[in-house]
């Protein structure tokens, strides 16, 4: 169940309040709410299933403030994923906590723990990278469940790409015995630097999306051709319809 301050974005309640709250240690599962899942979810019902039960589910994407502005006439803060992990890591770092990498190579995993000793040496980490499958089997599941329990970290952060990753959180929550746990997918190849992100300026232009897709066209076209033109119709359908009830 969403906590905190909400509103409701088209079947969603997404979180409306300011990122400082994760700072405070604000637990559950935590997910990332943009137009591409807000279309995959629509066709998955267990994708669907996760977003719904998440603890938080925050407005990743400009088109997620365009539709709260629209419909909801509520101004809203963008919170990407990448803007969740470092408020996240900032207050470990503060109060020495742990955090559990789930997901992506070793090679990236690596590369986050190069950068993370350097930037936030107060805290401790741990990381485990699941065999690259669709669907894992009970033992791999086992696996991967006991290397976070063995640890015991203050926040899980699990990177394996959406649909899969919120999916496996929803499946196995109550077998995590974790306070925090987010899922934050392209986050891990950010931070490793094995993709870039992009700049504050494109970022603050709402087209952060943008120099992404340039960059990899053929894996990102059909989120931004595809899932956002159908995302906005949908903005345009629900406003339509609240108009002509009003009529």
């Amino acid at each position: 169940m969403i906590t905190g301050e909400t509103i409701p974005v088209m079947g969603y309640r997404v979180f409306s309040g300011d990122k400082q709250l994760f700072a405070d240690g604000a637990g559950g599962v935590i997910c990332t709410l943009n137009p591409h899942s807000y279309v995959l979810a629509a066709k998955d019902i267990l994708f669907r299933e996760a977003l719904q039960g998440a603890d938080y589910l925050i407005p990743d994407g400009v088109g997620i403030r365009i539709a709260a502005r629209v419909l909801e006439h509520e101004k809203i803060e963008r919170i990407a994923g990448a803007d969740l992990h470092e408020v996240v890591l900032a207050s470990l770092d503060q109060r020495h906590g742990s955090c559990f990498y789930l997901g992506s190579t070793g090679e990236t995993l690596q590369k986050i723990r190069e950068r993370l000793t350097a930037e936030y040496p107060n805290v401790r980490m741990a990381s485990y990278s699941p065999p690259y499958r669709e669907v894992f089997s009970e033992n791999e599941n086992r696996d991967m469940l006991s290397a976070i329990d063995s640890f015991s970290p203050d926040v899980l952060f699990v990177g394996m790409t959406a649909p899969k990753q919120e999916k496996w959180v929803h499946e196995n929550r109550y077998r995590l015995n974790v306070p925090i746990v987010c899922s934050i997918g392209a986050v891990f190849d950010f931070y490793a630097g094995t993709v870039k992100r992009s700049g504050t300026v494109w970022i603050k232009l709402g087209l952060e999306w943008l120099p992404r897709l340039l960059r990899e066209p053929r894996r990102l076209w059909r989120r931004n051709f595809i899932s956002t033109p159908l995302f906005l119709w949908h903005v345009c359908v629900h406003k339509m319809k609240r108009i002509f009830r009003l009529t």
